[in-house]
């Protein structure tokens, strides 16, 4: 391998720098392979099951606290983060509305994967024009890949007690991509200070109050893993509070003070599809399988699967206005051959039917919604 002086070393790190952010990236970080520390909290996350199905979490420990051991000859970590918040998008005012579909907002656009991954490799292609042939490989939330802790040492910001990486200029409306090297850049100083403080908006503002400590996420009560990652049946305690949300949750992120300094997205490719940031349940709910697909295809919406999107759906209507069309649609569920959909929709029609014999107050949509910024 090529050797390098410390001078040439950080003029690379530095144009390595400037590269990235001409790629659209907000910022980069480098931080090396070490993740030691980690070892102890992964592993009594893990003892506790708040992984739940996500069985994948629990393979691989040795490679997620040594990034060295996921790519043969990795030095150093190139971190990056990439703004993903739409403009012009009424977040709070669709979650507020029980007839609209609520989609997480880092994927109304085209798969952040594929976006991230292709400027990254461009980032090491780039790197090739200026010191020649090296190894590299880009990953975006995909591997065995430790991203927040990486984050966190390569100087992006803190992990918030909501367990995302929160920066005092950004705020949390990003999202985190890496490239491992094998080179030996100098690396960056990690981010030490925490600037959560006193406040726990995040915590109290959590529908089904997965965050059962100050950095600590229960995935089995999130509604991002009940609505994407969990393929079966949503545990019924928690279907009314997942209110209109039909594909993640975002309430941790819209409560957050430092969002206040979030930037918006300039990412052509983060441009909400198909009206998906304002669309209503019942239109979705029209969707057939071929139709699904067809909107979803390039989106991480994809990976909830049309089951899963159906079983949301259902949920959904079942904590919506009601009226004529929505027990129609519901019905038209309750026919179909798909038995999960068969079970929610079902659900949702008694839910529904209940509010109406016993001319009690409806659902609140969303427990907390009062709490939430305009």
């Amino acid at each position: 391998m090529t050797q390098y002086d410390p001078e040439t070393l950080q003029s690379l790190a530095d144009q390595i720098k400037l590269i990235a952010l001409g790629l659209g990236f907000q910022q980069c970080g480098i931080t090396d392979t070490d993740l030691s520390a980690e070892a102890q909290p992964l592993q009594a996350w893990l003892d506790n099951g708040y992984q739940g199905e996500m069985g994948y979490l629990e393979n691989h420990f040795d490679k997620r606290i040594n990034p060295a051991l996921l790519t043969e000859g990795t030095q150093r970590i190139i971190c990056v983060r990439m703004n993903c918040l739409p403009p012009d998008t009424q977040t709070v005012r669709v979650l507020k509305n029980p007839d609209q579909a609520y989609i997480s907002r880092y994927t109304l656009g085209r798969d952040y994967h594929k976006v991230m991954r292709k400027k990254l490799t461009q980032l090491g292609k780039e790197m090739e024009t200026l010191i020649g042939a090296f190894g590299y490989r880009a990953f975006v939330d995909s591997a065995p890949v430790l991203e927040r802790p990486l984050a966190r040492n390569s100087g992006l910001g803190w992990q918030g007690k909501h367990t995302l990486i929160l920066n005092r200029e950004a705020g949390s409306w990003f999202l985190l991509g890496e490239l491992f090297v094998d080179l030996p850049l100098p690396v960056d100083a990690p981010y030490t200070e925490e600037h959560c403080g006193q406040c726990q908006a995040c915590i109290d503002i959590c529908p089904t109050q997965a965050i059962v400590a100050p950095y600590q996420l229960d995935a089995r009560r999130c509604i991002s893993y009940l609505t994407i990652e969990l393929k079966g049946s949503i545990p019924e305690v928690f279907r009314p509070l997942i209110g209109n949300r039909i594909f993640g949750c975002d309430d941790c992120q819209l409560i957050c003070p430092w969002n206040r300094f979030a930037k918006h997205s300039d990412e052509d490719d983060f441009t909400p599809r198909h009206s998906l940031d304002t669309i209503s349940l019942l239109e979705l709910q029209r969707w057939d399988e071929a139709t699904f697909l067809k909107h979803t295809e390039g989106s991480a919406i994809r990976r909830t699967g049309y089951r899963g999107w159906q079983r949301n759906i259902a949920v959904a209507l079942g904590n919506s206005g009601g009226g004529e069309a929505v027990f129609s649609a519901l019905q038209t569920m309750v026919d179909g051959d798909d038995s999960l959909v068969r079970e929610h929709a079902l659900w949702a029609l008694a839910q529904l039917q209940s509010e109406a014999t016993s001319n009690s107050t409806p659902i609140l949509h969303h427990p907390r919604a009062d709490k939430l910024p305009d």
